[in-house]
């Protein structure tokens, strides 16, 4: 039986708000088989990257992420997939590819500063 799409995603953050990342997890994935529309899809696909990320898969965290990122590179919501996906970096021990990727998101919305800020970016590396 089909259900609708966006209680399942409304549920699903009522689950991940209170801490319970294990239940949010398939209702965020029903929500998304089952068709949610935008603007909830990107915002269901970016919850559903944070809820992995802290049920400790980094990896799955940055696959989604990506994905979202490839199919829509100027999103409203980029910038917090940028973010999620710089502190799954962080976790996955790359902590200079995550400030890398915190601050080419950051960059774009500087007046001032703008190329020296990804001039530096690009030339952090991790140890």
């Amino acid at each position: 039986m089909a259900h609708d799409p966006v209680a399942l995603f409304e549920e699903a953050g009522e689950h991940d708000a209170a801490g319970r990342e294990e239940e949010a997890e398939p209702l965020y994935r029903q929500a998304l088989a089952e068709g949610l529309p935008e603007p909830y899809r990107s915002q269901a696909v970016i919850q559903l990257a944070s809820t992995v990320r802290n049920l400790d898969r980094p990896d799955e965290t940055l696959e989604l992420l990506r994905d979202l990122l490839a199919e829509h590179p100027r999103h409203e919501l980029a910038d917090a997939a940028h973010a999620f996906a710089a502190l799954a970096l962080f976790d996955q021990g790359l902590p200079a590819e995550a400030l890398r990727e915190a601050l080419t998101a950051l960059a774009p919305h500087l007046p001032l500063y703008r190329r020296s800020v990804i001039a530096y970016a690009a030339e952090l590396e991790d140890r």
